[in-house]
């Protein structure tokens, strides 16, 4: 790779980053072009020498959040641990997903009223690698003896959509730490799978 191209991902990598806080600092649709070019101290017209448009670079957002967040539960999946604990890190790491890049990360629970149609297939992709990790640990827990659950499938569905639930009520100002809700369901979710 040419060192105008290493620059050029860069830069591209510094304003997803940028853009991801002032989305999931005011949200989607009041997030603008100029305030994430003004946290970067660059013109509007510069962002769009790296991206379409909004859309292109929320979207890109989206992407490396949730690609890291694959990452971390592919993670713990591969530690030496039982699969309880597997499953109680991959569901700590999805609350804190879900708390601390919440508008980012919400697209995933309705990306088809956010993206694009050329854009939902590569997002539809990464989201079904998603839950599939959870469906794997869940298999793997059962082949192992550690879960009982009949249904996987449903097991997971269940996990996920308690988790992603917390988006809408969780303030950090409430009577508990992210880390103590982390805490609290992987012990009720646990129960789900035993």
């Amino acid at each position: 790779m040419k060192l105008s191209e290493k620059k050029l991902l860069k830069k591209k990598e510094e304003i997803i980053l940028s853009a991801v806080k002032i989305v999931n600092r005011k949200g989607y649709r009041r997030a603008t072009m100029e305030e994430i070019a003004g946290e970067l101290l660059m013109t509007k017209g510069s962002l769009y020498y790296y991206f379409k448009n909004k859309e292109d670079l929320v979207f890109q957002c989206h992407e490396k959040v949730l690609s890291q967040a694959t990452e971390e539960l592919e993670s713990h999946l591969n530690e030496c641990i039982s699969y309880e604990e597997k499953l109680r890190r991959m569901i700590a790491t999805h609350i804190q997903y879900a708390i601390e890049e919440k508008e980012t990360f919400n697209m995933i629970i309705k990306p088809d009223q956010t993206f694009s149609t050329e854009q939902l297939n590569p997002i539809l992709v990464i989201r079904h690698e998603y839950a599939g990790l959870f469906d794997r640990v869940i298999r793997e827990g059962i082949a192992h003896r550690e879960f009982t659950i009949k249904e996987p499938k449903i097991a997971r569905m269940i996990l996920l959509g308690s988790m992603n639930w917390i988006q809408q009520w969780y303030s950090p100002q409430g009577g508990k730490s992210m880390e103590e809700l982390q805490e609290i369901y992987a012990d009720y979710l646990i129960k789900v799978v035993k």
